[in-house]
């Protein structure tokens, strides 16, 4: 089987996850600058297979879309250019960040570890992509 890769988009970061091959487990891969997320996925793709993008939708607590929405749709017509046969779907991402930053706070590292805004963002789509597994673990 292909993984699964999922994103929490932000216009400084990028935090990313990834599937095992049985689609069973989330893992945090890596938090890549936006201008660098293209040549990355290009090269991860060289050694892994991916069947499907989940791209983090931000939403307000109205369920209409946030500020960095179109951002969001920026990045998902950069996917949809760059990576023509891998399909996206999105999720909705509200709590995410919170929740990621509590985890991290519990964690037991260090103050300057847990300041570090990339683990953040990994875990944020970490949880995203759990998220994802889930969801799809119901229908």
């Amino acid at each position: 089987m292909s993984r699964i890769l999922a994103f929490d988009y932000g216009t400084k970061r990028i935090g990313i996850a990834v599937t095992d091959p049985l689609q069973i487990i989330a893992t945090g891969l890596d938090t890549i600058h936006p201008k660098d997320i293209v040549e990355f996925l290009k090269k991860y793709l060289q050694t892994e297979q991916a069947e499907l993008f989940v791209v983090g939708e931000p939403k307000q607590m109205d369920n209409t879309p946030s500020q960095t929405a179109p951002h969001v749709k920026g990045f998902i017509t950069l996917l949809k250019k760059n990576f023509k046969s891998i399909p996206i779907e999105t999720i909705d991402e509200r709590f995410t960040s919170k929740m990621a930053a509590a985890t991290v706070a519990q964690s037991g590292l260090k103050k300057s570890e847990r300041q570090n805004k990339e683990r953040v963002d990994t875990i944020s789509a970490t949880i995203i992509l759990q998220s994802y597994l889930e969801k799809r673990s119901y229908k």
